[in-house]
């Protein structure tokens, strides 16, 4: 008697959730998972020197910043480029003869990506460094000498 009864919940359960289960499984095998989704970055490449006392007013936004971590008293952009990065996919900015500057999305949650930023210098690492970024914010990064001063680079990323 006792087996009957838990015959009849048994089917009563397959009854009710069986429909739900079929419609999920479908669902999570039917469909390809959504595309991992891009950071798009902004990097800009600045030489900092203390030869004259110019800011590139394309650096306007980022005056405080520099002025606070950096004591140099010239800053010019050398090259701006906007980069969409997907996971692990590296993207290259050219900078200068037989430099570059690799950079990969190695991380990215709902408020913060983490990128891996490698400059490059005739193939060899010069600098492998990783970054966290907010959006909207920015992040200096100092680099290796170039002409009479240093590269700086300001990271930015929206997501």
């Amino acid at each position: 008697m006792a087996l009957r009864g838990t015959a009849k919940r048994i089917s009563s359960f397959m009854k009710k959730w069986t429909p739900l289960l079929v419609f999920l499984f479908i669902l999570f095998f039917a469909f390809p998972p959504l595309a991992p989704a891009q950071v798009q970055t902004r990097v800009r490449v600045i030489e900092a020197s203390n030869v004259g006392s110019v800011i590139d007013p394309s650096l306007r936004d980022l005056h405080g910043q520099l002025g606070s971590l950096f004591r140099y008293t010239s800053y010019r952009l050398l090259r701006d480029e906007r980069i969409n990065l997907s996971p692990n996919q590296p993207a290259s900015v050219p900078v200068h003869q037989g430099r570059s500057i690799e950079i990969t999305q190695v991380g990215l949650q709902a408020n913060m990506a983490e990128l891996r930023v490698r400059i490059k210098r005739d193939g060899a690492d010069i600098l492998n460094t990783q970054v966290r970024l907010s959006p909207g914010r920015t992040v200096l990064v100092g680099g290796p000498k170039h002409g009479e001063g240093v590269v700086i680079l300001a990271l930015s990323a929206n997501f």
